[in-house]
């Protein structure tokens, strides 16, 4: 009997891998067609063969049928075909399709140890906020950095995997481990969101005991569990009944994220993304501000709400305008909110620290109800009333294109900034050109704007073809 359960991957990749004079167990599956193929060779020491057997789940049955020099066989109601390719070596397959449903093609086949998601999917990863909703706490805990998973019961079961995006959703990396009560396995993991499935002796399957889940690209159900890095709490004297939870961060949902009863009042654990929120509280339907947070800051539009900063702290400055009542910075990471962010005067200017994300950011100051591009920042995109000043928050990406001397201007635009026409504004350097910015993990297609010309970065091969003709270049981010 087999059990192979099914993820396609990059079949070009797997069939290059599959060369007959660098067989090993690991390379010796690929995808031609509609066939899935495996190779065996009968040199193999039996550690290798062990190897291959356990790698694909493969019953002993399929190679005996296969050394016996049968070429067609029934197991289990799948029909193989069986090949000689050389004296000792091996080629059996089955139709990629058979016996497996529309939903199961993608969830059920473990051909390489990895499997990679697409850009799309790894952007469904970020999240304002989470909070998990499992049948019971036991299931999931993190503290201290380690999330510790709990899958209840399956006793019987001979080997059972977790495979997420926290281990590239590997399909052998993360074994879990049997108790008398179920299996566990403790992993070290930063907060935020992450998809997970387990592998229970093949079959890959959603957490029912987690009823957060997303679909996914392949048409079935991915797990979702938040590692936690902040924990609201209030404390009051009095009886109140029902707390509520809510800010910027959902929407200000007024009935989505309940607090739990405490001896001392009331708390939530949750993830927040980096930055600053705004929230408050909803006592018995009456909204409060967080009694024991002194960070309290007016919105601009007549209501007062408390702020909770998560990850580094990133200070804007403005030298100058010392006769200056009031000033204000806003941009893209407030929703340009131009009543919110005061500014606290010093000797030379004004200032404020901030807590914000890695990323890109557009902004402005409002000196006196006037607003202004940031005098010190050449980099700027828009032009007239809708030039802004430009930001990268702790960049990880630095683009230099030694080329393109003689230009007057020349500015970065791609698919990070929607393609803007005026793009981010590049630094002169004596080679060339330079930027620095930030880019969440995942595919970029860019081009240069050199005085007013499109163009591909001629310092990058990396390039595809776009629905003009005229390509673009193409640049990979790691996470």
């Amino acid at each position: 009997m087999i059990k192979i359960i099914i993820i396609v991957v990059l079949t070009t990749l797997i069939s290059a891998n599959c060369a007959l004079g660098q067989l090993t167990p690991q390379n010796a599956c690929r995808i031609d067609g509609d066939k899935l193929i495996f190779t065996f060779n009968m040199k193999w020491n039996e550690k290798q063969k062990k190897e291959f057997l356990s790698l694909f789940d493969i019953d002993s049955a399929i190679i005996g049928n296969v050394i016996n020099g049968k070429s067609n066989f029934n197991i289990d109601g799948v029909v193989w075909n069986s090949i000689r390719i050389s004296p000792n070596t091996f080629e059996f397959s089955k139709s990629l399709n058979e016996g497996i449903s529309e939903n199961e093609k993608y969830d059920n086949l473990v051909l390489t140890p990895f499997i990679k998601e697409s850009a799309e999917y790894q952007s469904s990863l970020n999240a304002n906020y989470g909070v998990n909703r499992f049948e019971d706490p036991k299931y999931f805990q993190y503290r201290n950095s380690i999330a510790t998973f709990f899958l209840p019961k399956n006793t019987l079961a001979k080997k059972v995997y977790i495979s997420g995006t926290f281990n590239g959703w590997s399909t052998l990396q993360t074994p879990m481990h049997k108790t008398d009560s179920g299996w566990v396995v403790n992993l070290k993991l930063n907060p935020g969101k992450y998809h997970y499935k387990y592998i229970i002796d093949g079959k890959w399957i959603h957490d029912t005991n987690n009823a957060l889940k997303e679909k996914n690209e392949h048409g079935s159900y991915n797990s979702v569990v938040f590692c936690y890095n902040h924990t609201f709490k209030l404390n009051l004297n009095q009886q109140s009944k029902k707390v509520i939870l809510a800010g910027s961060f959902n929407g200000w949902n007024n009935n989505e994220l309940q607090m739990n009863r405490t001896t001392t009042g009331w708390d939530l654990q949750i993830y927040l993304r980096e930055g600053t929120h705004a929230y408050k509280f909803i006592v018995d339907n009456t909204w409060i501000l967080d009694p024991d947070n002194p960070v309290k800051r007016p919105d601009g539009r007549g209501n007062t709400n408390s702020f909770v900063g998560i990850g580094n702290i990133h200070t804007f400055k403005l030298k100058g305008f010392l006769n200056a009542e009031n000033v204000f910075v806003s941009g893209n990471f407030n929703a340009w909110n131009g009543g919110e962010l005061r500014m606290e005067k010093t000797s030379d200017g004004w200032v404020l620290p901030y807590h914000i994300a890695s990323g890109i950011y557009e902004y402005k100051f409002i000196v006196d109800g006037k607003w202004i591009v940031d005098p010190s920042n050449p980099r700027t995109i828009g032009s007239g009333n809708f030039e802004n000043s430009v930001i990268a928050v702790n960049p990880n990406v630095t683009l230099n294109v030694n080329s393109f001397k003689d230009a007057k201007n020349v500015t970065l635009s791609g698919s990070f900034n929607g393609w803007s026409k005026e793009g981010y504004q590049m630094e002169k350097t004596v080679n060339g050109w330079t930027i620095s910015i930030y880019l969440k993990p995942g595919k970029y297609t860019y081009k240069l704007i050199v005085d007013g010309e499109w163009k591909l970065d001629p310092d990058n091969k990396l390039w595809e073809q776009n629905q003009f003709g005229s390509g673009n270049s193409v640049l990979w981010v790691k996470p």
